[in-house]
């Protein structure tokens, strides 16, 4: 080992806090004067700990935080959807390593990488009828997300494609894979065999592929985690921006089906939604169990929109904003199917038929299923969250206004 020359005021130091001991001295003469010749303990002489059963709970570091490692491997498919993003960054502040898998760019992907420390958020092509890029995303992981879902179906794939075949073969490889605890699956809260169309003349399959879909991961990983959430808004999203937007709009006015009377929507935000599932991540005996994450208000569809509209500055008085039946816009109509049928393989502002469908399709509670509150979470309310969400519709929004001079829009009472 080799020896270390201090000076004899730095050898004092060292010794008198124990940093150096001294194993042997010699002095030695030198023209700057006399050395002391320090042998340190180092590293190498301290016994190693060997670890007798080598996994990623007896590996947990720190306290919990971003720069920790809480023994959690997760990989997230579909992380670069509206609900992977919210979820990556709560599964970051708590030390989980993230195994990402991208389809597509992969710089889609690669901003998520600030959701955790350094080493913790890493990437892996794969593609969902490629079974080997799937083994090799999740053979280190202990938990597997399943976010992957579609509301339009393109060339490629098919709802059953994506929401039936695609989760049986992930829930299949989960179980097959040795490492895999924890399986969680994401649908919606209206999945339903016997879905009856509202809008359209016959169903999509949207929801019954949604059903079928819970039933083949039910089948082939009795022990997964369904969520199955309700109308979701935040940033970003494709229901409450959706109505500032001017491809959403008749002229003037907004086409409803039955003018929004006859919908309720009970939407949750998806910052909660993100929170639900990391809860559900680190309680082991939420395993095997169907949840459904609600808001913690009901309204209807049409009073939604009003209270948006007055938000953004489009009501009624100033700008001539008002509801219109559906059935009642042809223009309308005729610009949703013809917008359809050019854009094929993505809407043009979510404008197409099946988008319309799900606009106006109820929110409504499972009885018997647990909810956010059974996981120790309290969802926010609309009113708290809309002002912001609907900022950047605002007619003149780059106008800072001074505080009181607009009116504060009155939100509507919700339902009982």
């Amino acid at each position: 080992m080799a020896a270390a020359n201090l000076y004899k005021p730095a050898l004092r130091f060292a010794q008198r806090n124990g940093f150096c001991p001294l194993s042997s001295v010699s002095s030695s003469s030198s023209t700057n004067g006399d050395f002391n010749q320090q042998h340190c303990n180092y590293s190498q002489s301290v016994p190693v700990k060997t670890l007798k059963n080598v996994n990623t709970t007896s590996l947990k570091r720190g306290t919990g935080g971003r720069s920790s490692f809480n023994g959690i491997v997760c990989t997230v498919f579909g992380n670069t959807g509206f609900i992977g993003r919210y979820l990556c960054n709560r599964l970051g502040k708590i030390g989980t390593q993230m195994i990402l898998p991208y389809r597509g760019d992969f710089y889609e992907s690669m901003r998520l990488k600030l959701c955790g420390d350094l080493g913790q958020v890493l990437f892996h092509p794969f593609d969902l009828r490629d079974e080997d890029s799937i083994l090799k995303c999740i053979k280190y992981s202990n938990v597997v997300i399943n976010l992957i879902g579609r509301e339009w179906e393109t060339k490629n794939f098919k709802f059953n494609d994506v929401h039936v075949e695609g989760a049986r073969t992930l829930a299949r490889l989960c179980r097959e894979t040795p490492s895999v605890e924890r399986f969680i699956h994401v649908s919606c809260l209206n999945a339903n065999p016997n879905h009856s169309p509202i809008l359209l003349k016959k169903d999509t399959k949207y929801f019954s592929s949604k059903w079928e879909g819970e039933l083949a991961v039910r089948e082939e990983f009795p022990n997964a985690t369904i969520v199955k959430p309700a109308t979701i808004y935040g940033q970003e999203d494709r229901f409450l921006t959706l109505y500032g937007n001017r491809w959403r709009r008749h002229f003037r006015t907004v086409p409803l089906w039955e003018k929004g009377e006859k919908t309720i929507k009970q939407p949750i935000w998806v910052g909660d939604v993100a929170a639900g599932i990391t809860e559900l991540v680190k309680d082991p005996s939420t395993a095997g169990k169907t949840y459904q994450f609600l808001g913690p208000e009901r309204y209807k569809l049409g009073d939604l929109v009003d209270w948006i509209h007055r938000l953004i500055r489009r009501n009624a008085d100033d700008y001539g904003y008002r509801r219109l039946h559906l059935k009642y816009s042809p223009l309308f109509q005729m610009r949703v199917s013809l917008l359809e049928a050019v854009a094929t393989a993505y809407p043009i502002a979510f404008s197409h038929w099946l988008g319309l469908e799900l606009e106006h399709t109820s929110d409504f509670a499972i009885e018997g299923l647990p909810t956010l509150e059974d996981l120790g979470i309290n969802p926010v309310k609309l009113g708290s969250r809309i002002e912001w969400e609907m900022k950047p519709y605002k007619i003149e929004a780059h106008y800072m206004e001074e505080l009181g001079e607009f009116p504060k829009p009155i939100p509507p009472q919700p339902l009982l």
